[in-house]
């Protein structure tokens, strides 16, 4: 057990760090105040000095991986920035992929998050999109950073395995009653079609339609 001089030590940033550490390791589902308190070494009860309880503990953890994500520069190039911001917090998420949910099913309020959004608000205004339009475009790019990031640490096949999946699935898709699905399974199996699906495709999409939006308002 940790000194009474070491304890001291302890500050909500530490507990934070572990705790994301912690998440990294075993999952979100499997982080817990007690268990917390033991890779800290430290008695449970001592953690709520700097956490309020476990809400305040994901909210703070949450706001810690925002903190690792860029933030856009303002005055710009608003599509160059938006494309660093998404390719930044995609790798983020990639490195926390329990965070995906977390940061999604929560009012963020932390200072991480706060400067996050108001400098995506200030790089789409500058650019010259009304409020109301900036509020929808990061929104339909968060739609695109978050989804295709849950998708991809959750999806249950490697591109490693995908030809062999192809194979394996192809009976169930003859060319008589799903003759597209059949074709598309054959340009995997035939080496044509990786099959990977590309989050640079759909983040062009969106940045693309963005532009489309701008050029009509102006």
């Amino acid at each position: 057990m940790t000194k009474p001089a070491d304890r001291t030590r302890l500050t909500r940033e530490r507990v934070l760090r572990t705790a994301v550490r912690l998440a990294d390791e075993q999952g979100l589902g499997a982080l817990s105040m007690r268990k917390l308190a033991q890779a800290l070494d430290v008695e449970a009860m001592s953690l709520y000095n700097h956490v309020a309880n476990k809400d305040d503990l994901l909210d703070g953890i949450a706001d810690l991986v925002v903190a690792e994500m860029a933030v856009p520069e303002i005055g710009g190039d608003w599509k160059a920035a938006l494309r660093a911001r998404a390719a930044s917090a995609h790798e983020v998420l990639r490195r926390h992929p329990w965070a995906t949910g977390l940061i999604g099913s929560r009012v963020n309020v932390g200072p991480a998050m706060l400067r996050y959004i108001d400098a995506t608000l200030g790089c789409l205004r500058a650019a010259g999109f009304t409020y109301q339009q900036a509020d929808r475009a990061w929104n339909a790019m968060d739609g695109h950073i978050y989804g295709f990031s849950m998708r991809e640490s959750t999806f249950p096949l490697a591109p490693s395995e995908y030809i062999a999946a192809a194979t394996h699935f192809l009976p169930r898709i003859p060319e008589s009653t799903h003759p597209h699905m059949n074709a598309l399974t054959r340009l995997v199996i035939d080496g044509e079609h990786d099959g990977i699906a590309e989050f640079e495709f759909g983040l062009d999409l969106v940045l693309d339609g963005l532009e489309r939006l701008l050029d009509a308002t102006e």
